[in-house]
């Protein structure tokens, strides 16, 4: 398969998908964050620094793998239902080796893996 440098990235607080730009077969490859961000109460973080604290430290290694993965690549669609990905492209933006990459960010609803495809397929086009 002939190798592309453009990714198509689907993500939120938990879960990333990186769907490489090709019309078919869809490659992806999925990230997990250790633990659902979105299941930790704001009320928490209130009552306690240190939560806030470890969160950053959750998305700062989830964005880091994100980041790993994505090296390889000159041009990124981050996309999904989420703010996460604004905050990814901050996190991007802070390291010099990112720098050259060309980002485009959307908003989209919740996709399932068929829908992103299809988002992917037409964006290509």
């Amino acid at each position: 398969m002939k190798k592309t440098f453009q990714l198509g990235l689907w993500m939120d607080s938990s879960i990333a998908y990186l769907i490489e730009f090709t019309t078919k077969p869809f490659e992806i490859q999925t990230i997990l964050s250790e633990f659902p961000i979105e299941e930790v109460k704001v009320q928490d973080e209130v009552k306690n620094h240190s939560l806030s604290t470890f969160k950053n430290y959750i998305l700062n290694k989830y964005y880091g793998k994100i980041g790993q993965a994505i090296v390889p690549y000159k041009k990124i669609i981050l996309f999904g239902p989420s703010p996460s990905k604004i905050d990814f492209f901050d996190f991007l933006s802070e390291n010099e080796q990112f720098l050259q990459l060309r980002i485009e960010i959307k908003d989209t609803a919740v996709m399932n893996v068929n829908q992103q495809h299809a988002f992917i397929r037409d964006y290509i086009v």
